[in-house]
């Protein structure tokens, strides 16, 4: 074996600028020999130009063509044209899991009928701890049984119609209080610990799952100087030898900060290879992904990173390309309604109500807060603005909409005892904290964060997202055409008075 075997674009995936594929974009992965594409929004025009991209990129790329996207559900839906699947927490509500695999079925059909093979869900993190600024809703639940359970049938599901799953954040993103995006977040934890709780669902799934995407983490029990994404001790140590993992695993992007500011893209690519990695998500500007590509080369040649372990990883992603090839079916009229209205039952069954709620009554004077719009913040996609929020309340005889810039910076004074309802309608992600001390609503609408609810000291009606069936469910209970239960998959009660 010679290093003129293994192309060091075998070993990253990309992203890319556009809704097609530009000639310098082209030449940019045909020169490389780059086998794997990540889309993101940015790349997302009308359903017609992602077809006709994937097709492009498939051809470009050959037969070992892997191209991923995260289509979660909830928040994190990136082709928002399909039937928009219920966020994780929803699922985790109605506890069901053949209704969970029906949803891990109903979202790669619609993948698969784009052209792409590859899902970067489900989130199998376990999401105990409330202050988590970029996980809640996107698990499943706190506790490792439910989050196993109903994870692994999300996953047959894919699987069963020919998308790969890519399992995610190893070794457990779900308690930090730190988004990776935007700094390094450390979980003081002991191995036995992680295994008690965290690496439960891995470990059960990991039998099943084609890939698993790292966690930017520091555990500073396990390895002091590495994030888990690094890590020797994580990746190889814990993932490969004590759980036998042998399946693709792939970095979370080298992009965020908690990478991209301590080691940039040329020193991280080498570090995670030589950790374990197999592909490395080198996510960022053309220059950056260069800077990826060439320290790998130069580490193949001088053998930091050894020629055995360059095709040993490029072998499982050749494996996992080769076992879920890109299919660009037709996604039937008919099947995709059908999968819409599975989608909007799912969500409906997730409603929970926290503290007994009630509905306005429709000849009942309300006031209506909320923030006037949420821009898509690179990980979620946009916060339902304040005209889907009075939408919700069409029908009812008085309404008085108050849509802020920021609905922190709500006075309670605002909320006076007049006779009109109060309702908060919470559209955007973050955490109230202190600032929400001095709020008395009647009825606060969690429709995204649902541990905004331990924030508000008033009854709460949680939707755990704002996609179209989250929004219908909403509105039918708010029109008493609906129940709601009365148990979460996570520990919440409304904040006392």
């Amino acid at each position: 074996m010679n290093s003129n075997t293994i192309r060091p674009g075998h070993l990253v995936m990309v992203d890319m600028d556009g809704t097609s594929l530009a000639a310098a974009t082209a030449d940019f992965i045909r020169e490389h020999d780059i086998r794997a594409v990540c889309l993101f929004r940015k790349n997302l025009g009308s359903e017609a130009e992602v077809k006709r991209l994937c097709a492009d990129l498939r051809e470009l790329m050959g037969p070992e063509a892997l191209i991923g996207i995260d289509q979660e559900g909830g928040s994190v839906v990136r082709a928002t044209f399909l039937p928009q699947p219920p966020a994780a927490m929803a699922l985790g509500a109605a506890d069901d899991e053949a209704l969970s695999e029906a949803i891990g079925a109903a979202v790669a059909r619609g993948l698969r009928g784009l052209g792409i093979n590859w899902n970067f869900a489900p989130v199998l993190d376990i999401n105990n701890n409330p202050a988590n600024p970029v996980i809640a809703e996107r698990s499943f639940g706190e506790e490792p049984e439910r989050v196993t359970r109903l994870a692994g049938a999300w996953m047959r599901g894919s699987l069963a119609e020919g998308v790969a799953c890519c399992v995610k954040h190893f070794p457990g993103h779900g308690d930090t209080h730190v988004d990776s995006h935007h700094a390094l977040p450390a979980v003081d934890k002991t191995l036995a610990q992680l295994e008690a709780l965290e690496l439960k669902p891995f470990r059960a799934l990991a039998p099943i799952a084609p890939a698993v995407m790292t966690a930017h983490i520091v555990y500073p029990q396990i390895d002091p100087e590495h994030p888990a994404t690094l890590s020797k001790r994580v990746l190889t140590g814990i993932l490969r030898k004590a759980m036998g993992y042998d399946g693709v695993v792939i970095t979370d992007a080298l992009m965020m900060k908690a990478i991209h500011e301590r080691y940039g893209h040329a020193r991280a690519a080498v570090l995670a290879l030589q950790a374990g990695a197999d592909l490395v998500l080198a996510q960022g500007a053309r220059h950056e992904q260069l800077a990826a590509i060439e320290s790998i080369d130069a580490a193949l040649r001088d053998g930091s990173v050894p020629l055995a372990r360059a095709d040993q990883a490029r072998g499982r992603v050749a494996a996992l390309a080769t076992r879920f090839p890109i299919r660009a079916e037709s996604y039937a009229d008919e099947q995709r309604a059908s999968d819409d209205a599975l989608m909007r039952a799912a969500w409906a069954r997730g409603l929970v109500a926290l503290g007994a709620p009630r509905p306005p009554r429709a000849d009942e004077r309300l006031r209506v807060f909320t923030q006037r719009s949420v821009p898509c913040d690179g990980v979620s996609e946009a916060g339902p603005s304040a005209e889907q929020i009075a939408a919700l309340f069409a029908g009812f005889k008085d309404v008085e909409l108050i849509a802020l810039a920021r609905l922190d910076d709500l006075d309670g004074a605002s909320m006076p005892r007049d006779g009109r309802f109060n309702v908060l309608a919470s559209n955007h992600r973050a955490r109230y904290g202190a600032a929400a001390a001095g709020w008395r609503p009647d009825l606060h609408l969690v429709l995204w964060n649902p541990y905004q609810a331990l924030d508000v000291a008033a009854a709460a009606l949680v939707s755990w997202g704002y996609a179209d069936g989250a929004l219908a469910a909403v509105k039918a209970w708010l029109d008493g055409r609906a129940d709601a239960l009365p148990t979460p998959p996570v520990t919440l009660a409304p904040r006392a008075a």
